[in-house]
């Protein structure tokens, strides 16, 4: 395999279709994910169940906190991971170095997070995915396959542990006398009185505000969010290496010969999740920046590892539907779109940042919750259509082209 055999998609037998329909899957549940931080303040649509919404608009943010929220950012990490393990595959049959290539795809795709988060969403993802995917490269790319899944989940553990410590630290704050608990009472009402202050600032700066405030505000909010890389950043790796596990093992590839697993994860895996996910709803269904106890501390470190476990059995009944002959097809619909994850990603970013904040439309804080998924269908289907309207034509995505270019450093051909 030469230079330029490396420089084109991945065709035919070497292209695990399960994966790019996976993807598109994945568009999907991400922008359900992140509407609600794009047609209101970020920060608001971080602290679950919004306690201010009635009725139709309550059920459908309960609905989504239960079925999406937490999954399929899971799911798109593991998809990452299965990305990186065909990518190492692919190097070692052509007998190629890999972790110099390797290094400048990461960098680039921080370069493009970075753009992402500054100039467009805060929101961004890619950034995290970037350098995490630093510390794959560098600490696991020659790692056993049966190790994979072990590493995997002791990292995923990590932030729940970290988390549930805090809380058991603020409930033993609480039972100290009351002169000494004071300062701490103190500090928790400073932290839900700077959240308050940063939901206001984002709703005058992404409601009202010109591209300017609102740049700015994207700023503050980057460097805000940056810190919880090194707690929250363990999960995403955690996750990174289940997926290459399930790539490596060859159980995404030919799922009929992991039957078993898949089986345990559809059921038990949905089952156990859900389980997790309720058990945090119903101890704290939104979540008080003002309070840390071993409560709180629970029902987040539930809600996070309960989306996982969640996201393993989307996963695992996805691949049912595509061994299906009538779902498989329609199913399979989803691959152009997820062959171009990165195009669409940022693609839902700019049109709806376009639609919902006062430099656009200005539609802020408009579209109700309850129809916002309808919003979601619309806008994805089209994105589908146009993703298989331009594949006809293209082999890649736009940004696809420019990242592989970028980690090529040459201009792979653009039409078929």
């Amino acid at each position: 395999m030469n230079q330029d055999s490396l420089l084109t998609p991945v065709a035919g037998a070497d292209r695990i279709h399960a994966l790019d329909a996976l993807r598109g899957f994945a568009l999907l549940g991400i922008l359900l994910m992140n509407i609600e931080g794009m047609v209101g303040p970020l920060m608001l649509s971080m602290t679950g169940v919004d306690a201010a919404l009635q009725g139709g608009d309550r059920w459908m943010d309960a609905a989504i906190y239960l079925g999406v929220q937490g999954k399929f950012f899971p799911l798109f990490s593991m998809l990452f991971g299965m990305g990186f393990a065909v990518m190492l595959r692919r190097a070692g049959e052509a007998g190629r170095p890999f972790l110099g290539l390797y290094l400048r795809r990461v960098g680039v795709l921080l370069l493009i997070g970075l753009a992402h988060a500054l100039l467009v969403w805060p929101g961004d993802i890619l950034v995290t995915y970037a350098l995490m995917g630093l510390l794959l490269g560098l600490c696991f790319r020659g790692t056993p396959q049966s190790r994979l899944p072990k590493w995997g989940v002791g990292l995923m553990l990590l932030p729940a542990a970290f988390i549930l410590l805090m809380g058991l630290l603020g409930t033993a704050m609480q039972a100290l006398p009351d002169e000494a608990r004071a300062s701490f009472d103190q500090a928790m009402a400073q932290q839900a009185e700077h959240t308050a202050g940063i939901i206001e600032a984002q709703r005058l700066a992404y409601g009202s505000g010109t591209y300017a405030e609102a740049t700015a505000q994207r700023v503050d909010d980057f460097l805000g969010m940056i810190g919880y890389v090194f707690v929250f950043g363990a999960f995403i790796l955690g996750l990174f290496l289940v997926g290459a596990w399930f790539t490596r093992s060859g159980a995404i590839a030919r799922p009929e010969e992991h039957a078993r697993l898949f089986a345990r994860l559809r059921w038990g895996g949905l089952g156990l999740g859900l389980a997790m996910v309720l058990g945090a709803y119903a101890m704290l269904p939104t979540m008080d920046f003002g309070r840390l106890d071993l409560v709180s501390s629970t029902a987040q470190a539930l809600q996070m590892l309960g989306g996982a476990v969640m996201a393993l059995a989307y996963l695992a009944w996805f691949v049912r539907g595509l061994q299906s002959p009538v779902l498989g097809r329609f199913l399979g619909l989803l691959a152009p779109a997820g062959r171009m994850a990165l195009t669409n990603y940022l693609m839902q970013s700019v049109v709806c940042t376009t639609i919902f904040y006062g430099y656009g439309l200005g539609y802020f804080e408009q579209l109700p919750r309850a129809w916002q998924p309808l919003f979601v269908l619309a806008l994805f289907g089209l994105q589908v259509l146009l993703s298989h309207w331009w594949l006809a034509r293209f082999r890649f995505g736009p940004m696809e082209w420019l990242w592989r270019a970028a980690t090529y450093l040459q201009l792979p051909p653009m039409r078929r």
